[in-house]
């Protein structure tokens, strides 16, 4: 691959386009969630049925990402960057007009395809931009375009519902879009050049979409369905099956989508899980404090949205100053410091009660966005850092994939640890006596966030483990 050498004004240019693009698919996922209650009301549908406008998102963007990834280094990271946005964009305005959840459904599935080609390619693309020296603070200022759509989702999703209808929330992607659109075809460079002798690993792509869906589908329903019931048990044992012919295929194809080699060198290996292990912690939180602030404390969702963005908010600031300082120290340092304050963030996350006052939530939720925010960017750095020139779409697809892969283990973790408890304290297995009832909630609540807490301090120790990456 030919080294890319941009002046000051067109990579910045870059950054912005995509960052842009960043923030738009980010803001897209968190208005969608907030807006659920209302599509389900338009429709008459109940909630099981609502929850898979976002539910095939997610499957159909993590299924993808590898995909789209290799795609990139094969056909140019800005040609499919850009084709994706067009077809986000198609997405966006279908699902906006869709008459019935059933087309909705279909159509955020075909938003998903446009938006796993993009968060597949931006990385690839702001780390040939610039150099080593200045990756941490791309990759930092992107994180803080992800953190920043995160958190006006939920403020600008009721306000849209209110003001307008559910679907303006669709639509205000396309003018968006188009500004991406336009920034990326002035200042994103062509790439110089493509591996067009190499073909595309199709039956390998096949076997990880169908394989990694059955996975992720058994855990986003297995507290539903139950984890010993037989589509469970089927979908996981079936996904066991796939992703192990995946790996054999990949391992002995002549053009694997997945270069299996990158995972024999321990900072890509150990970072791809840390991240992984991150996103577990996070997503939890995003899970699970709605349910806390609204079901268990009667807050309204405007006010649990404006609660829950102290977390989003810390990020945002933090993400693009331990991304600049990893560059002039290193990834490792920030990277375990990031992991050991989220697991702090979550165990005061373990002890809200039915009294905790707004200060504590909030306090809470900075501690695992000020850990979030100071890990994110110099793991993502050591990631990409640690791949060729070659892998570098492929890199970035498993980056992807690390993320959702790590949000769907997070909802599945922390949800099925909450059910469970809480149906053992209102039966009174665990305990018994007055108000087992209200206390069930909070102990089952408690109980996942430390269960969590435990699981990211496992992160402290890949990421404290691993080579130390400065490049």
């Amino acid at each position: 691959m030919v080294e890319m050498t941009l002046d000051s004004n067109q990579k910045w240019g870059v950054l912005l386009a995509v960052g842009i693009g960043t923030f738009m698919t980010a803001l897209d996922t968190s208005v969608v969630n907030t807006v659920l209650p209302v599509i389900g009301k338009n429709f008459n549908q109940q909630i099981t049925a609502v929850e898979w406008v976002v539910t095939i998102y997610l499957l159909v963007l993590s299924g993808l990402l590898l995909s789209f990834g290799r795609l990139g280094d094969m056909r140019g990271h800005k040609t499919i960057y850009l084709i994706g946005f067009g077809i986000f964009m198609g997405g966006s305005l279908f699902s906006g007009a869709a008459p019935n959840v059933t087309l909705l459904i279909a159509f955020r599935g075909l938003q998903a395809l446009g938006g796993a080609m993009i968060a597949a390619n931006s990385p690839a693309i702001l780390t040939k931009s610039f150099p080593a020296e200045q990756r941490g603070q791309a990759l930092g200022l992107q994180a803080t375009m992800t953190y920043l759509g995160l958190t006006a989702g939920p403020l600008v999703g009721g306000w849209l519902a209110s003001l307008l209808s559910w679907r303006a929330v669709f639509y205000m992607n396309l003018p968006v879009g188009l500004v991406a659109i336009w920034l990326s075809l002035r200042y994103i460079p062509m790439d110089l050049n493509h591996q067009r002798t190499e073909q595309f690993d199709l039956l390998g792509a096949v076997t990880f979409i169908l394989g990694l869906g059955a996975l992720l589908l058994g855990l986003n329903q297995g507290g539903e369905w139950g984890w010993s019931s037989f589509p469970i048990v089927s979908l996981l044992l079936f996904a066991v099956l796939l992703l192990s012919l995946f790996i054999y295929i990949e391992s002995h194809g002549k053009y694997p989508m997945l270069d299996l080699s990158l995972f024999k060198k321990l900072p890509f290996s150990l970072t791809t899980l840390s991240a992984i292990i991150n996103y577990i912690g996070v997503y939890s939180c995003i899970i699970l404090m709605p349910y806390y602030l609204i079901q268990g404390r009667g807050f309204s969702p405007s006010q649990a949205g404006l609660i829950i963005a102290a977390q989003f908010v810390v990020m945002a600031v933090i993400a693009p100053i331990s991304g600049t300082l990893s560059d002039w120290i290193g990834t490792r340092i920030p990277a375990v410091l990031g992991m050991a304050i989220l697991s702090g963030g979550l165990y005061l996350l373990s002890h809200l009660t039915g009294q905790s006052s707004i200060g504590a939530m909030m306090l809470a939720l900075a501690v695992v966005g000020l850990g979030t925010g100071i890990f994110i960017s110099p793991n993502n750095s050591a990631l990409m850092g640690s791949a060729p020139k070659s892998r570098q779409g492929i890199a970035a697809g498993i980056l992807a994939t690390g993320r959702s892969f790590g949000m769907v283990l997070g909802a599945g973790i922390s949800v099925a640890i909450f059910t469970t408890v809480k149906a053992y304290e209102s039966s009174g297995i665990i305990s018994s006596g007055s108000s087992i009832q209200a206390t069930a909630f909070y102990t089952a609540l408690g109980a996942s966030f430390l269960v969590v807490s435990i699981i990211t301090l496992l992160g402290v120790v890949t990421s404290l483990v691993r080579v130390n990456t400065n490049s």
